[in-house]
């Protein structure tokens, strides 16, 4: 029985993906996460994409920003080799906001600003921030307008769910608003803040959303992307310009090499062994300890993705273990070695991966859902003097 080839792109199906002056070939976004979308995981990304894509970092609050904490301007440090570079801000208060797109744009941090309206964590939510942000529409507005007037000559993008839940839905009012105060590009994840990363991604959503936004904009779809034929499906189904990858990419920088395998034509997926895997996750580690500038505290960060490459593999439950609990370099790498290296890629690791939870209620302040065009702001504690996951 002969299999069935895996769907690719035609050299012409799909155009490149304009965001402001920034070209992105193929148009894959990779989404920003929280302790995950660091300088050396987007190194990793982009060497296995042949640098070929757009590479967020991870959520940077506009306060901790403006007050120049020292933990938030590691975490804005981009390699050398990352162009274009691009930044995502958090942030409630519409004149931080907009100090923030200023700061970036007269000092050169990056060369694209994104906005995030998209996180669904409680201790965002309950102060008025990420997802529960876009029901407020007038301060939606305000916050554009201050980032979109500030950013100067960088192109300023934003990132939504749904709403809050099925009954608040804002996602078709926060693209229109959004395209309205100068916004280059919209980002759509397919679930609800009540969803959290659970049940599955309405690609549904993203159509409409397609639909309802002029036609210069473009829309990126977000949700359930766990291989290269999902992001492919995503386009064809939605009419969306672009995708952003999220958890299909943890412990798998490789993904990024088959998304532009398969809209350059070419079905050539990586399928590591693993021995490559091995020496990816030692790279990794390696790479954060530079980064952060100890090598033990690069070991311990990267004790969180040890699940996620190992993910399906005959590894055992002592040597996981061990592996999670690794302090150094050279323990990782000799533990690693007692795994048999030449084990193939294994078959259902191409599946979802990271957090699953839904179903969950969504912590707001108090009476946030009794005017959704009340400008009420939160308070200045509604945003961390820090950033980072």
């Amino acid at each position: 029985m002969t299999a069935t080839p895996a769907p690719t792109a035609s050299d012409t199906e799909f155009a490149p993906l304009d965001i402001g002056p920034i070209q992105v070939w193929p148009p894959v976004v990779l989404a920003p996460m929280a302790g995950i979308t660091n300088a050396p995981f987007r190194t990793l990304c982009r060497e296995q994409s042949g640098g070929k894509g757009l590479y967020v970092s991870e959520m940077i609050t506009t306060r901790a920003l403006v007050e120049r904490n020292a933990k938030t301007m590691q975490l804005i440090r981009f390699d050398p080799s990352e162009k274009p570079r691009s930044i995502q801000l958090y942030g409630v208060d519409p004149e931080t906001v907009g100090k923030a797109a200023r700061m970036i744009s007269e000092e050169g941090l990056a060369d694209h600003i994104d906005l995030n309206f998209g996180c669904p964590v409680p201790k965002v939510t309950r102060k008025g921030g990420g997802s529960a942000l876009p029901y407020k529409r007038n301060l939606l507005r305000e916050i554009l307008r201050e980032a979109v007037a500030n950013a100067g000559d960088l192109p300023v993008t934003m990132k939504m769910r749904k709403g809050i839940d099925d009954d608040h839905l804002t996602y078709l009012d926060a693209g229109r608003i959004g395209a309205e105060e100068g916004v280059a590009a919209i980002a759509l994840h397919g679930r609800t803040a009540a969803q959290h990363y659970g049940g599955t991604a309405d690609w549904s959503a993203i159509a409409r959303l397609r639909e309802s936004v002029p036609a210069h904009i473009p829309v990126l779809g977000n949700g359930d992307i766990w291989s290269a034929d999902d992001a492919l499906r995503m386009m064809r189904e939605t009419g969306c310009n672009g995708v952003v990858v999220g958890r299909g990419c943890l412990g798998r920088p490789w993904l990024f090499k088959d998304l532009v395998a398969i809209f350059e034509g070419d079905v050539d997926y990586a399928r590591p062994d693993f021995g490559y895997v091995a020496a990816a996750m030692v790279r990794h580690a390696q790479l954060l300890g530079e980064w952060i500038g100890d090598e033990t505290r690069g070991v311990i960060d990267f004790r969180k993705h040890v699940a996620w490459y190992t993910k399906g593999f005959s590894v055992g439950s002592e040597l996981r273990v061990r592996l999670a609990g690794s302090s150094s370099l050279a323990e990782l790498a000799e533990t690693l070695a007692q795994v048999e290296q030449s084990q193939a890629w294994p078959a259902g690791a191409d599946g979802p991966r990271g957090r699953t939870s839904g179903n969950n209620r969504v912590v707001l302040p108090e009476h946030w859902l009794d005017d959704p065009y009340d400008c009420a702001r939160p308070g200045v504690d509604a945003e961390s003097d820090t950033s980072g996951g």
